[in-house]
This record gives structure tokens, C-alpha cells and sequence, in this order.
């Protein structure tokens, strides 16, 4: 069963439920003035009918003139002006439908015995009534229009508000530290909004602070346990040889190269790193890096380009992705070149669902088997590297092989520009 979600913007609804309180609002007032105007002329009515039957039945004991289009026993006059009329009672009768013009009746005894009786419709009065619902009915239209631009008036100042601290917020998870949602919603206005902008900046300042001193703690840790690793490794090298030698040998310069990877780690998270930028030719640049780090990959330049990158941190990507690649992916490795765009394919297991939902992150290995090798590092230090180029890397994996292996790819897209002296990057299109 396929389930649709509507999605509608905040000042629409705004709209509609200012329309739909004008729609009531008015339909409520004109009906009570429709009413009230009604009976206020069905009122009327019995009264001129009553001063018109007095004055035709003096016309009428005075000179016998039958005056207003009175009648004498009249024998459609109603049962009920009949049985007052035998009691000695003028009185008045309305014939009302509730639609249409209603008919009033009045009728009084005369000293003869007979009935005298007058009766009509007042179509030129209730002709007035017709054009009170008219306008009516032009003024419930108005006001239900004038409600919707009002609400659309409101909606859009508080959707484009919305809309100003959305942008701002998506900024501020993307790393840019300086934005602040207060200042990108701005105006004169004080509402909720800014209590909500005030509470989200609230909370990055907090989470960027707290951010910064882990980083900070991270580095200074690393920085410290550099020189004594860098001594064990060089005490190391005067033990006498045997298989204890290189064990300690191995492990001491695992560790150093834990540090080393930290200390890039701490600095890639304090945004201070800059390209040092030069023309290379990528095809060229990446069999030549190729040969030299991972002899065993199959290189493919299905098209080349000229780009403006950092060499050094371009080369630093590829090698953690190769590294990467030969620690938890099985051969044959692929490197393709299409234009600006890297490609390094192993078909292994591939990359664990964490990854590709979370992206890489420090520790946690590239390996559905945590109990692989590896700190998780390289695919981080590859995304960070990636960010300074202003460049970006994803990851994604293959269709299964007959094997049951699908294989994991990651993927740099260059920019078409380079990013500035200033940090700056420019946005890099990646097509779904």
C-alpha cells in the first residue's frame, strides 16, 4: 500500500485557516443579518397591512368605498382571520414559505357582519432583501479574500523567517562555525522565532566549544606522546636483532603513525588547513601515484583533465583510499579517471551500512568485521583532505557478484574551481 505525504508550506496553511475563519465569521454574520433583516420586514409588513385594513374599513362605513383592494368575504381569506373575525378581532396573517416573497393578510369585522379583508405581497420591499443578500454575499467573498492575502501576508513573513534560520542551521552542520541564525532571520520583529534562533545558536555555541576542546585535548595528547613514541622508535633500532626486535620495531611504528594520524585528524577539524594549489594533468598524476603506492591496481583514464589541486593532499587521498581498499577489500583494485572525477573500486564485502548512511568517521573501521585492522582514520583524514580541496567523497557500493560480493566504491568529485586563499569553497554538483 503506497502511502502519499503532502507536504504544503507553513504560509498556505496560514492562509486557509485565516480563509476558513473569514469564511465562518462571515457566513455567520450575514445569515444573522439576513435574518434579522426579515423579520424586521415581516414585522413591517403586518404593521402596514394593520394600518391599511383600519383605514379601508373607515373609507368604507364612511362612503361604502372599498379602498387598498379590499374585499368583502373574501373566500380565499384564511381559515385563522375567519375565527378572529367571528370573535370580533382584527387581526393580521403571514403566509411564509421561507422562500420566495411571503403574502400578509389583515381582516376586520364590520358592524354589517361581513369580513372585511386586504392582502398582498410587497414584492417591491422584499426585492430590497434579494439585494441585501447580494451584497451580502460580495462581502463574505471579500473578507474570505481579504483573509487569504492577510494569511498570506502573515505565512510568508513567518515562512521566509523559517526559511532564513533553515539555511542558516544547514550551513551550521555543514561546519560553517560563524553563522548565526539569529543574525540570517534579522527584521524588527520579536516572536517565537527568535526565541527558537536564539536556542539553536545557543546550543552550537555550546556543542562548538565543546568540539573545539576535544580537539584541542585530541592534539595536545598526540602532540605529547610524539617525542616519547619517536624515542621508543629510535630505542628500537638499538635492540640486537631477532623476532622480538621487529615485534617492538612494528608495533612502535604503528603507534607513531596512530599520532601522526591524530595530529592531521586535529588539525583537518580546526578548519586551519589551506591547498597549496598547482596545474596538474589528473590522468597522468594518478598512474604515476598509482604505480608507486599500490603497484597491483589497474588504472583506467577513460577521459583526462586539467585541474588546479594540492598534489601532496590529492595524493594523501588516493593512498588512504587504496590503503583502505587492500585492508578490508579483496583485489582486483580499480582506479578510474573520468574528467574531474576519481574512482577506486576493490570487490570485497563492501562498505558497511554505517558508513554509507553516516559517512566516515574516526575509529571506526571500514570493515562489516570489527574486529579488522585499522582505526578508522583513513577514510576520515581522505573526507577531511577532500573538504580543503573543496572537493567531495562519497562511497557506495556495487551490485552483488555472482560471488555474492558487491564490492565498495569511493568516489571524489573535483571542482571545476579551485577553493580560494580564504577557505572558501565552491560547490561541487554531484549528479544521484
Amino acid at each position: 500500500m503506497v502511502k502519499l505525504a503532502l507536504r504544503s508550506g507553513l504560509r498556505w496553511k496560514v492562509s486557509l485557516a485565516i480563509a476558513a475563519v473569514s469564511a465562518l465569521v462571515a457566513v455567520a454574520l450575514s445569515l444573522v443579518v439576513h435574518n434579522a433583516a426579515r423579520v424586521s420586514m415581516l414585522e413591517n409588513s403586518r404593521n402596514v397591512m394593520d394600518e391599511r385594513v383600519k383605514v379601508a374599513q373607515r373609507w368604507y362605513e364612511q362612503s361604502r368605498v372599498l379602498g387598498f383592494g379590499a374585499k368583502l368575504d373574501d373566500p380565499e381569506l384564511p381559515e385563522l382571520l375567519k375565527k378572529e373575525a367571528w370573535r370580533g378581532q382584527r387581526a393580521t396573517y403571514l403566509e411564509d414559505s421561507g422562500t420566495g416573497t411571503p403574502e400578509v393578510w389583515a381582516s376586520v369585522p364590520l358592524r354589517n357582519g361581513k369580513v372585511l379583508s386586504v392582502h398582498t405581497r410587497f414584492k417591491d420591499r422584499f426585492a430590497v432583501l434579494d439585494d441585501l443578500d447580494r451584497v451580502l454575499i460580495l462581502g463574505s467573498v471579500s473578507v474570505v479574500l481579504g483573509g487569504i492575502a492577510l494569511g498570506v501576508l502573515i505565512g510568508d513573513q513567518l515562512s521566509r523567517r523559517l526559511r532564513k534560520a533553515a539555511t542558516a542551521a544547514r550551513k551550521l552542520a555543514e561546519g560553517d562555525s560563524e553563522v548565526r541564525i539569529r543574525d540570517a532571520i534579522g527584521g524588527r520583529v520579536r516572536d517565537e522565532t527568535d526565541d527558537l534562533a536564539r536556542a539553536v545558536d545557543g546550543m552550537a555555541e555550546a556543542l562548538q566549544e565543546r568540539l573545539e576542546a576535544e580537539r584541542r585535548v585530541t592534539a595536545d595528547i598526540a602532540h605529547e606522546l610524539r617525542t616519547p613514541v619517536t624515542g621508543l622508535l629510535t630505542a628500537a633500532e638499538l635492540l640486537p636483532p631477532g623476532r622480538p626486535t621487529e615485534l617492538v620495531r612494528d608495533r612502535a611504528q604503528a603507534m607513531r603513525t596512530l599520532v601522526e594520524d591524530v595530529l592531521e585528524v586535529a588539525r583537518l577539524d580546526g578548519f586551519a588547513e589551506r591547498a597549496e594549489l598547482q596545474e596538474v594533468e589528473l590522468g597522468e598524476f594518478i598512474s604515476r601515484r598509482v604505480r608507486v603506492v599500490a603497484p597491483d591496481a589497474v588504472v583506467t583514464v577513460l577521459r583526462d583533465a586539467h585541474v588546479s589541486t594540492d598534489p601532496r593532499r590529492l595524493e594523501r587521498i588516493l593512498g588512504n583510499l587504496l590503503a583502505n581498499a587492500a585492508r578490508h577489500g579483496k583485489p582486483p583494485f580499480e582506479v578510474t579517471v573520468e574528467g574531474r572525477v576519481l574512482r577506486v573500486r576493490d570487490h570485497g564485502p563492501g562498505f558497511p551500512e554505517s558508513l554509507l548512511k553516516d559517512g566516515p568517521s574516526r575509529f571506526r573501521t571500514g570493515s562489516k568485521d570489527r574486529a579488522g585492522k585499522g582505526h578508522g582514520l583513513g577514510l576520515t583524514i581522505a573526507a577531511g583532505q577532500a573538504r580543503v580541496l573543496g572537493a567531495r567523497l562519497t562511497f557506495r557500493n556495487t551490485e552483488p557478484t555472482a560471488e555474492g560480493e558487491d564490492g565498495a566504491v569511493a568516489v571524489l568529485w573535483l571542482p571545476e574551481s579551485a577553493p580560494t586563499n580564504t577557505g572558501s569553497f565552491p560547490i561541487i554538483e554531484v549528479p544521484d
